[in-house]
């Protein structure tokens, strides 16, 4: 009997809206696990190359992992992955919720989606069954709309789906898939893929039981979380107020918060937008994903823009994208924003820094009141701000401009708005400034989606003496780094950790909960392999599995014609920051170079193209996926 998996991908044509069953073995399971592992080797197996993000050739997929089910804290996300309208390489994006327990019930672990249907349907999954169902009627609604009729038609307030609205369905291309209206698949463009398949949803209600080799085990472990997690300095804060109140004054002190479109590194009106002046306003309670005792998501309700507690409330990077990076210090207009985002299914941080983007470009003259339709778009407007998210997410007058996000509404615009884009890949910067955590630098560099702030751990908790040190031994890191740092002890810090993040989005597990700095450490996510499956495993084993999965992202990339050049940082990165107690720091370019020459060597890429070498293809077991 397989433990931790059911065996079956579900395969769906959208084209004549059939369905088939594929079954997997054992060794499929154990070299790719789940996550953005699996997600890869289908991308890679069941899509050809070059074809059009929004055409009928992409394939969706959406996969659980070995973990998913088990009542770990944590164990509840999911990766939808599809080639990125937004970068035209690899897309992925992870959520928690409650989805992947659903559809994992459902008696499915992953489902591969291909073509277009010939009208808007949604998938609908239950007791090892799937159905099209029409979704005519919820075509052009929002996304809180939309799960409202779903489950009323089948009669079930527990069903669980991912869905778009009105972003999704217009194909903007960074249009997020939402889960039960607060959790978001945010990044690369996944829920415009969606819209590009006249898919409207996939919903789920598991009937069947899920079997794991130790259930004892996994609760011994889930045990020790909930004994502890009041006395870890992360989930305490996390318990306490979310990544809100985790990061946004704390980066702000330490000058990494990044400000006027990454101008600057602090921000003047902090006070204006903390977490207790949520709580003083629009905060009406908190939520959390499927066995989580940490509640990290916030609720919101009122206020003087009637905001709707059905969508939740802002995380960090919501609030920095709204906040400071437009000089915003209303804290009612960043709830909003976050409402409307997932309301009609767009990614916060490129909606933000598409606006930001504007909005420099206004500053410096280079597009008009004219040309926004008669909105002000200056830095601090924050009602300009909302109203530009009305129009991108309809595609309306600007808004179609921004909807194609900053990269390529700069090259529309022309006269030099290009200088004002901070991309790599076509992709925004999160709220997190390398300038001042230097593996910020690289992990948005390197990162196969564009520029993710989840690639690695966050540098300032690892620096010499600090309290997540100890964290890393298992993996051979015994010394701090410093977070202004890029020489080679920084670069390796750098691809270990890497590894690490990438085996936790192929076990789909939550970097709140797991990894380096974490309450569950990385020997904990041993035992969780060992007791979930029954296989005898290590720390080593599923190291290579992190850097299998950064590596199977790189093949997808290079096959869709990306290499070195698509490493490169914006120049702003070597000029100095404006404010804040690191004013005047910046990278230095050469040392950087010098940086991204020992990573490729690291992970054995060749060093002028960044391509994988053969031999780490071989070590890694994935030669035979190669198609370049």
């Amino acid at each position: 009997m397989a433990f931790g998996y059911n065996g079956k991908i579900l395969k769906a044509n959208l084209n004549d809206l059939t369905f088939s069953v594929e079954t997997k073995d054992e060794y499929f399971y154990r070299t790719f696990m789940g996550g953005s592992a699996m997600a890869s080797f289908f991308l890679l197996t069941e899509m050809g190359k070059g074809v059009d993000a929004l055409g009928p050739d992409n394939v969706l997929v959406v996969t659980t992992s070995i973990l998913t089910g088990t009542p770990l804290p944590g164990a509840n996300r999911y990766t939808v992955a599809a080639k990125s309208p937004l970068t035209d390489g690899f897309g992925e994006s992870e959520a928690g919720g409650f989805f992947s327990i659903e559809l994992k019930k459902s008696g499915f672990d992953a489902i591969v989606i291909k073509g277009k249907a010939p009208k808007p349907v949604y998938i609908w999954l239950t007791g090892n069954k799937a159905e099209y169902k029409d979704a005519a009627d919820l075509w052009g609604h929002d996304s809180g709309y939309a799960q409202d009729k779903i489950r009323e038609s089948h009669g079930d307030d527990r069903i669980q789906m991912i869905c778009i609205g009105q972003g999704g369905e217009n194909q903007v291309r960074y249009a997020s898939i939402i889960q039960n209206l607060r959790h978001a698949n945010g990044r690369t463009g996944m829920g415009a893929v969606f819209g590009s398949k006249n898919l409207k949803a996939i919903a789920a209600r598991g009937k069947e039981k899920l079997a794991f080799s130790d259930p004892g085990g996994l609760k011994k472990l889930t045990a020790y979380f909930i004994e502890n997690m009041n006395e870890h300095p992360v989930s305490a804060i996390l318990k306490k107020g979310g990544t809100f109140e985790w990061d946004l004054e704390d980066l702000n002190a330490d000058g990494v918060l990044p400000t006027r479109n990454f101008q600057g590194g602090s921000f003047e009106g902090i006070e204006h937008i903390t977490y207790e002046k949520l709580t003083n306003t629009v905060l009406s309670g908190r939520d959390t994903c499927y066995a989580c005792p940490i509640r990290c998501k916030q609720v919101c309700t009122g206020g003087k823009y009637d905001i709707d507690p059905k969508f939740g409330g802002p995380e960090y990077e919501t609030v920095g994208a709204f906040g400071p990076n437009i000089m915003n210090e209303d804290i009612e207009v960043i709830a909003k924003a976050h409402e409307l985002c997932n309301k009609y299914s767009l990614d916060t941080i490129e909606t933000g820094m598409a606006i930001s983007f504007a909005m420099e470009c206004y500053e410096n003259g280079i597009i008009s009141r004219e040309q926004t339709d008669g909105l002000e778009l200056t830095f601090g407007n924050g009602d300009a701000a909302l109203k530009m998210i009305e129009k991108i997410a309809h595609k309306e007058g600007f808004g179609a401009v921004l909807a194609e996000g900053s990269w390529r509404a700069a090259r529309q615009i022309g006269n030099g708005a290009e200088r004002f884009v901070m991309t790599v890949k076509k992709q925004s910067f999160a709220m997190h400034e390398p300038r001042g955590k230097n593996n910020i630098a690289l992990a948005y560099a390197t990162s196969p989606t564009g520029a993710d702030h989840i690639e690695a751990a966050h540098d300032m908790p690892y620096e010499e003496g600090r309290w997540a040190v100890p964290d890393v031994y298992p993996i051979g890191i015994l010394k701090g780094v410093p977070a202004r740092d890029l020489s080679p002890k920084k670069v390796s810090w750098f691809v270990y950790n890497q590894h690490a993040y990438s085996f936790l989005n192929s076990l789909s597990l939550c970097f709140f909960t797991a990894g380096p700095g974490r309450l569950f450490r990385l020997n904990h996510v041993v035992e969780m392999v060992k007791s979930a499956t029954g296989w005898e495993t290590s720390l080593f084993e599923i190291m290579l599995l992190g850097q299998r999965t950064t590596t199977l992202a790189r093949m997808f990339n290079v096959r869709e014609g990306f290499d070195r050049k698509d490493d490169e940082l914006p120049d702003r990165l070597f000029e100095h920051l404006k404010t804040g107690p690191l004013t005047g720091v910046k990278l230095d370019r050469d040392q950087f170079k010098r940086a991204l020459d020992l990573y490729y060597e690291m992970m054995g890429w060749d060093g002028s193209t960044g391509i994988p070498k053969e031999s780490k293809l071989q070590h890694l077991n994935i030669a035979d996926l190669t198609q370049f």
